[in-house]
């Protein structure tokens, strides 16, 4: 083959890329080729994701000597150029959204077309149940996602772009709307990778539920563009279980949508749950006023950085649906409105987890936020490191400063009757 075009879309590396290396293994040229999609972007693309895509595709055009970016609907674009640059082939990663799934059809009716499973540590089909169906329950998934077969970690090939052929200009997508945002592309996410081997693997599993410790890998976004391989990320970490575990959560999410694409907007076990509509009381949870301090820390985190913890998440998530009763997709919007990992997969898993509509076996479980902030945070130094104006509040008070002599400039708690008991 003399030209082969390799579509990007949330596999932004050229580390452990199988469609990048299947095309250069192929094909005499390689057309690497982005396509900034308006109707993907509006749906999808929060101000936070567009900064963070802005920079990774900045990082990986100069990884492979250039990219091809065009602007308009991906399928037309790519049928475009592949007749432009007389390609034989256009690879592709595979991915769990109906959205992508239509892309992907359209465009075998229309090209020749190779899909590689890249977004996954595990191909998303690959693990089955003995019915031959997808699994609802994780525990079961864990031990079968375990045994599967997993491919060969790739090298970054080396490729020779076509030539004649325009690239095109990578437009500037905004600055975001989190000032502490991490950055993006390939680089920064295999540097924050060797940061987290070197200093945090080893204690992981003691120390990720720590908020104050702050010693999670804040790989996540990198994951969801694809900056970095799963695959990889599960070879470098396999001697921590723990968090090769939360790989395996987030291949069992990928597997759950790709079954269940309505479960993004519809219960996926319904329940006779009745949702309470208070506009003031959503408010004060996305703003972070709700006058309980652990969960008013972590939303004023996800709003400075556009990330949170999954114990963090856990806590705000549980607070919103089981203490003040919100449905979970105002949660799950919100969340989308501002994470920099906005993974409509995760996202919408995690979400119905702690909402109980799930694929938690334990729809009742209540996480309550005073419990959590002693356990999770117990010298309070999460909660002064994001609500400055507690910050002269001492030790584990600062969890409950209602109680405190002298006043604070601090809310009432929106809601009574909670206790540590």
């Amino acid at each position: 083959m003399r030209t082969a075009i390799v579509l990007f879309t949330r596999d932004l590396r050229v580390h452990d890329n199988p469609a990048l290396a299947a095309a250069a293994d192929a094909a005499e040229h390689v057309l690497p080729l982005f396509v900034l999609d308006d109707e993907i972007l509006d749906r999808f693309g929060a101000p936070n994701r567009r900064a963070f895509l802005g920079e990774a595709l900045r990082d990986l055009a100069g990884s492979l000597g250039g990219l091809a970016v065009r602007r308009g609907e991906t399928v037309a674009e790519v049928v475009r150029l592949a007749r432009e640059a007389d390609a034989g082939a256009v690879f592709v990663a595979e991915d769990a959204g109906a959205f992508a799934k239509r892309r992907e059809r359209r465009l075998c009716e229309q090209l020749e077309v190779r899909v590689f499973p890249s977004h996954s540590v595990v191909a998303i089909d690959d693990v089955r149940t003995t019915a031959g169906t997808g699994y609802r329950i994780f525990t079961p998934y864990w031990r079968a996602w375990r045994q599967a077969t997993r491919r060969a970690v790739l090298p970054a090939p080396r490729i020779a772009l076509p030539p004649g052929v325009e690239l095109g200009r990578l437009a500037d997508l905004g600055p975001g709307d989190s000032p502490e945002r991490t950055p993006g592309g390939e680089r920064a996410a295999r540097a924050r990778l060797a940061t987290f081997v070197d200093e945090s693997l080893a204690g992981y599993a003691e120390r990720a539920d720590d908020l104050a410790a702050d010693a999670t890998s804040r790989l996540s976004p990198y994951l969801h563009l694809g900056c970095i391989s799963p695959r990889e990320l599960e070879e470098r970490t396999r001697s921590c279980e723990a968090f090769v575990r939360q790989l395996c959560w987030r291949d069992f999410f990928l597997q759950l949508l790709a079954a269940n694409p309505g479960s993004v907007h519809d219960d996926l076990r319904p329940r006779a749950v009745a949702w309470r509509r208070d506009p003031d009381a959503l408010e004060a949870w996305k703003d972070g006023r709700t006058g309980y301090p652990i969960v008013d820390a972590a939303m004023r985190q996800l709003r400075a950085e556009g990330w949170l913890p999954n114990r963090a998440r856990l806590i705000v998530g549980s607070f919103l649906t089981k203490t003040l009763r919100i449905d979970w997709r105002e949660g799950a919007q919100h969340f989308f409105d501002l994470l920099v990992d906005g993974d409509l997969a995760s996202n919408t898993g995690n979400w119905q987890w702690i909402g109980g509509t799930g694929a938690d076996t334990r729809p009742n479980r209540v996480l309550n936020p005073l419990r959590q902030a002693v356990r999770h945070d117990p010298h309070g130094d999460y909660v002064r490191r994001h609500l400055p104006e507690l910050s002269a509040v001492p030790g584990r008070s600062v969890h409950t400063p209602w109680t405190l002599d002298s006043p604070v400039d601090y809310p009432a708690p929106i809601i009574e009757g909670l206790s540590r008991a």
